[in-house]
């Protein structure tokens, strides 16, 4: 990536403070950047870094005015944030267009497997038979593609990635380093000598488009019918989705969080680090639940806060958790009263 200030300005709809010919060669923290590299200002506690970077160029709002003078060009946007998030996409698709679209010689590829156009698959990759793959999807080394898997157009798999047989992944997915995708559910039964008997999952998982699942989490695979991720969706690293769950569209799950079997979570929902979801519940739309919280119950009414476990509402959460910290001090209470009665 090679551009100058002012084609760059251009593309954003940026105005230019400083020289407008300065070459512009990819992105860097404003802390760490140096020549070439274009970074950002939007949190003023990074502001005194803006004096002292060796970057070419820095992303600042319209409104933002140095308290000294400064060497970078600046551009000035109306949104710095998602002006940054536009021409990190830009920057990688730049590189991505570097990389040969290509099978590898060291991949096995099953002779009925349907590949589209563009499609690039790594070394010691496997595509088994009956498997399909959309336009312009990159399944980096060592990716596991089951039988009969579909993969959608314009998909990223990254090394070690697995999608087990007769699974789905819809279009504009990113899978990160060893996920895997559609391994059995746990499902067992106790016989009448106590020994857990395994139940066959015959189901499968179904991805929507633009869902991206974050290194090492797994998904189940459906006892029957489907676990289902809808579209949008965004799961941290080492989440585990239990099977027939189903994941409503453009919710959010943050990492370490265990979602158990059967359990139905909403559109729109924000669910912080280490979760646990019993399995069999239904968590409504919009639902926000604070970070290593316990949910028990059904959540029925839509774009409610939930804290704590067992979860609660978050206004009661937080009077708990105030509350607990005077424990020692009510003790201490209730001992002299007990010794006040008992004289």
């Amino acid at each position: 990536m090679q551009i100058s200030a002012a084609a760059l300005a251009k593309m954003i709809d940026a105005t230019v403070d400083g020289d407008p010919d300065v070459i512009i060669t990819g992105p860097a923290r404003i802390e760490e950047a140096g020549a070439g590299q274009i970074t950002f200002l939007a949190n003023p506690v990074y502001e005194h870094h803006l004096y002292t970077t060796k970057a070419t160029a820095v992303l600042v709002s319209r409104e933002f005015k140095p308290k000294t003078t400064i060497s970078p060009t600046l551009l000035r946007v109306d949104n710095v944030y998602e002006t940054v998030s536009g021409l990190l996409q830009v920057y990688e698709q730049t590189e991505a267009a570097k990389t040969p679209r290509q099978v590898s010689q060291h991949a096995s590829v099953e002779a009925d497997a349907v590949l589209g156009i563009n499609v690039r698959i790594g070394k010691f990759s496997v595509v088994s038979p009956g498997a399909r793959i959309g336009d312009s999807t990159v399944i980096l080394d060592q990716v596991f593609i089951g039988p009969n898997v579909q993969i959608g157009a314009d998909c990223v798999l990254y090394p070690g990635a697995r999608v087990m047989r007769d699974c789905v992944v819809g279009n504009n997915c990113i899978i990160h380093a060893n996920v895997v995708i559609g391994c059995d559910g746990f499902g067992f039964l106790p016989d009448t000598d106590g020994i857990y008997r395994k139940i066959p999952q015959v189901g499968n998982v179904v991805i929507g488009d633009e869902v991206e699942i974050g290194a090492g989490t797994t998904i189940d695979r459906a006892t029957m019918g489907s676990t289902h991720i809808r579209r949008g969706v965004k799961l941290d690293n080492l989440i585990q989705i239990g099977h027939n769950v189903e994941i409503g569209s453009n919710t959010v799950i943050a990492a370490q969080t265990g979602v158990a079997g059967s359990t139905k979570i909403g559109a729109n929902c924000r669910i912080g680090g280490q979760v646990g979801f019993a399995g069999h519940l239904t968590i409504a739309d919009g639902t926000n639940i604070e970070a290593q919280s316990g949910v028990a119950r059904h959540i029925r009414e839509p774009n409610q806060a939930f804290g704590g476990s067992p979860a609660s509402t978050y206004q009661n959460w937080i009077k708990s958790a105030l509350l607990s910290h005077r424990l020692p001090e009510f003790y201490k209470r209730l001992a002299k009263l007990e010794k006040m009665i008992l004289k």
